[in-house]
């Protein structure tokens, strides 16, 4: 039987099966993958199910960089193939015929030539709720190409989709006026993911910046494969809206002098508070950033009540002083912080930053608070009042309820 015949006709664009293509896309883990199918197929993974797949993912990845992906298409096919069997169902001979084929040619996980990277394609997908927002593209979806490492336990973080990326990057997409027209400098750029999402939102400059070389070149490879020009190093931070600055700048190195030229009016970070001996030198860095004279416009604050992912009001600025920490207790304190409405005011502030993190170790974290502290800067926990809309939901190995997003100023 013709495997086109197979698939039964569906709308691509829409749930579940859009899910299931960006899981795919995404290389989320293969339980999740068939709990997806399962839902397309109303519990079973029939053949219209199956061709879909073949059809929509594995076809087209075998001629489009189909051997980086062996490994991973080895342990999906494996599981889908056993989901099928358990079932009582009939497997589709193209799906055993490229099992077949990727075990014959993987050997020892080896199927990608020694090359220890992989092509994921992560689609932020725009409810109807937020169609309003100047970052909703008009297919409402926006997928970012991202080289990255197959294991981040081997050596190479810089180039692992960490889960904090995703959560910053879901912050800018859904309250894009924060970061438009203002220029943004990220620590600890990686794979470059956040840097891609705030080109997206047009903010008037952005520049990114890692310690290290190898995930500088990487994060270079990132941008230009989502259409991004780049540019190396440059003295002095121009503000160029086409243009994305990649800096080689390790935390323990960076001059004031080197800081200040940047003058960057959002620092913006994800998963960067993790390593007790590089602590002293991120604050040292976010202080310079922060401490700058510069101070520009205020053009609003979102709601911090009302403003949920169901709502549809068109979300602004962020409002900053939500919750104030207690470095002793490690555990932030609420304060009535006002509503505040979208509009323009002549209020003036300098310059904020974003981290997102996942706190791993407390102590760690209160170390963190206690160098912040003496640096006379101020961190405010705004997760629960700024949340950003789940742009992501078919990724379930990602845990957004683990994540908290701090905004940091300088006193």
């Amino acid at each position: 039987m013709d495997i086109q015949e197979n698939q039964q006709a569906v709308d691509i664009s829409k749930p579940p099966y859009l899910h299931l293509i960006s899981a795919f896309l995404a290389m989320e883990p293969p339980d999740v993958l068939i709990s997806l199918a399962r839902k397309c197929g109303g519990g079973l993974i029939g053949e219209s199910i199956q061709g879909f797949i073949w059809n929509n993912y594995i076809n087209t990845t075998v001629g489009d960089g189909g051997c980086q992906q062996g490994p991973y298409l080895k342990r999906v096919l494996k599981k889908l193939i056993g989901e099928i069997e358990s079932d009582g169902g009939v497997v589709l001979d193209e799906l055993y015929e490229h099992y077949a084929f990727i075990m014959t040619n993987l050997k020892g996980d080896n199927f990608s030539g020694g090359n220890s990277r992989v092509l994921k394609r992560i689609s932020f997908l725009f409810p109807d709720e937020c169609c309003e927002l100047s970052s909703c593209p008009k297919s409402k979806k926006l997928e970012v190409s991202l080289h990255c490492s197959v294991n981040m336990l081997e050596g190479d973080t810089g180039c692992s989709i960490w889960p904090s990326s995703l959560f910053l990057s879901e912050f800018i997409l859904s309250f894009p006026n924060i970061f438009s027209n203002r220029s943004c400098f990220e620590v600890g750029s990686g794979v470059g993911l956040v840097g891609i999402c705030l080109a997206h939102v047009k903010a008037s400059a952005v520049v990114l910046s890692d310690g290290d070389l190898s995930t500088l070149s990487n994060m270079r490879l990132n941008l230009e494969s989502n259409l991004l020009s780049t540019r190396i190093d440059v003295p002095e931070c121009k503000k160029d809206a086409s243009t994305v600055q990649c800096v080689h700048l390790p935390w323990e190195s960076a001059t004031e002098i080197e800081l200040q030229n940047f003058a960057p009016d959002i620092i913006v970070g994800a998963d960067v508070i993790y390593d007790p001996l590089y602590l002293p030198h991120l604050v040292r860095v976010l202080t310079v950033l922060l401490k700058r004279g510069t101070s520009f416009p205020n053009h609003g604050s979102v709601r911090s009540e009302g403003c949920q992912p169901d709502s549809k009001c068109i979300r602004s600025e962020v409002q900053h002083a939500d919750f104030e920490f207690d470095s002793s207790k490690g555990k932030a304190e609420s304060c009535s912080a006002p509503c505040v409405e979208d509009k323009d005011d002549a209020l003036e502030r300098r310059p904020v930053a974003y981290i997102a993190s996942v706190i791993r170790n407390i102590e760690t974290f209160n170390y963190f608070l206690e160098l912040t502290k003496e640096a006379n800067l101020t961190v405010a926990d705004i997760t629960e009042n700024s949340k950003p809309f789940d742009l992501l939901p078919y990724a379930k190995s990602y845990q957004r309820s683990t994540i908290r997003i701090f905004s940091i100023s300088y006193n």
